[in-house]
């Protein structure tokens, strides 16, 4: 029996219970290239997670949260990466990964749910579009490299557009009240197969809300996850995950650390279940804007403008670098005197990451992504 990875999904067949059907085999694809784009949805604190400890206004502004970075990898003269990503300091030692500073999209203002949308759809105004960048990319793929999925609970808009991605989560109804969930439960329970269905399928949604729980296995377990969907042959080679709880207002240091550990796991259970896959993988992390460059009274810090962003994988050409042109943490050279001010567009960014991965012209990439800036 041969079945394809999307009749699999769409049946309610995960990876992980493929193995109970005798004689399944995948389908197989055409190409080794894999991309998998992780959202921090929150606003991810790029001032902590590539500290630039090298700036003599790092110390003042940060105060309390200045010491966040002690111990981490000395990444060159001006920046520091934060200690709870040790996985991915010694993936930029072997220069599989790139970090990219001061870095934003086209949105200045300070709402999460604009920001997310600008960040996926690509668009030059806010809910312009109906379609994703990841979207816009899949028909400049040959066939076989189209497969795409989003480990979410509804399709998100990144890889929406003519090709459609499948989505790996616990249900696209509207949420159940508890009586409902009590009784799929009981229905459920002691199945041999369905109840091993659902029971996983709620872990993911938990999963990708909170990557940093049980002191990191969430981001390991989802790692691995994502990577048992994008191993096989005829498995996905475009991947969207999303996760949450980046938005650290308050208590930012055990926070953040935890999300930061979180996202170490799941780069380093990516890489290690992917095998000799991760040659060919780009991994991208972005998030929809940064934090304010001083920290607050409550040992947080508030919305700001650009933060950083990570290039991942076995391939990249300039992994071991940080790039940035660095704007400075003064006062005078701050956005709006708050934030930290953007100097390069991650749209070109990601466009020129995309294009050198697959071989294709940057320029007809960055049109084809961002039609409305390119």
């Amino acid at each position: 029996m041969i079945l394809s990875r999307r009749s699999l999904i769409l049946s309610g067949v995960t990876a992980a219970a493929a193995g109970s059907f005798p004689g399944l085999a995948y389908a197989a694809a055409g190409t080794p290239k894999r991309l998998v784009f992780i959202m921090q949805r929150g606003a991810a604190d790029g001032l902590a997670t590539v500290a630039p400890t090298g700036d003599p206004a790092f110390a003042a502004a940060r105060r309390t949260l200045a010491d966040e970075t002690a111990g981490g990898a000395r990444l060159d003269a001006m920046f520091t990466l934060h200690p709870s990503l040790a996985q991915i300091a010694g993936l930029y030692a072997g220069k599989q990964a790139h970090f990219a500073h001061a870095v934003a999209t086209g949105y200045r203002d300070r709402s999460h749910f604009d920001g997310q949308n600008m960040l996926a759809g690509g668009g030059l105004h806010l809910y312009g579009r109906e379609d994703g960048w990841i979207g816009r990319l899949l028909p400049l793929l040959p066939a076989a490299e189209r497969d795409a999925i989003a480990i979410a609970a509804a399709t998100p808009l990144a890889p929406r557009g003519t090709v459609i991605p499948d989505t790996y989560a616990y249900s696209r109804l509207p949420r159940a009240d508890a009586d409902l969930i009590g009784r799929l439960t009981t229905f459920y329970h002691g199945g041999p197969l369905l109840q091993p269905l659902r029971d996983s399928a709620i872990r993911t949604r938990e999963l990708a809300g909170n990557i940093g729980g049980n002191n990191g296995r969430n981001g390991a377990d989802l790692g691995t996850l994502a990577a048992s969907l994008m191993r096989p042959e005829g498995g996905a080679r475009v991947m969207t995950i999303e996760t949450g709880g980046w938005d650290t207002h308050s208590g930012q240091r055990g926070r953040l650390g935890a999300q930061l550990y979180g996202l170490d796991q799941l780069i380093g259970a990516l890489r290690t279940g992917l095998g000799p896959a991760w040659s060919h993988t780009l991994a991208i992390v972005a998030t929809e804007f940064g934090r304010a460059i001083e920290a607050n009274s409550t040992g947080g810090t508030d919305h700001g403008t650009a933060s950083a962003a990570m290039l991942l994988g076995g391939g990249l050409d300039n992994g071991g670098e940080v790039s940035a042109d660095w704007p400075g943490l003064g006062a005078a050279a701050r956005h709006e005197g708050q934030g930290l001010r953007p100097t390069r567009s991650l749209e070109i960014m990601v466009a020129n990451a995309v294009a050198h991965h697959y071989a294709l012209d940057p320029k007809r990439v960055m049109a084809t992504l961002y039609p409305d800036i390119g």
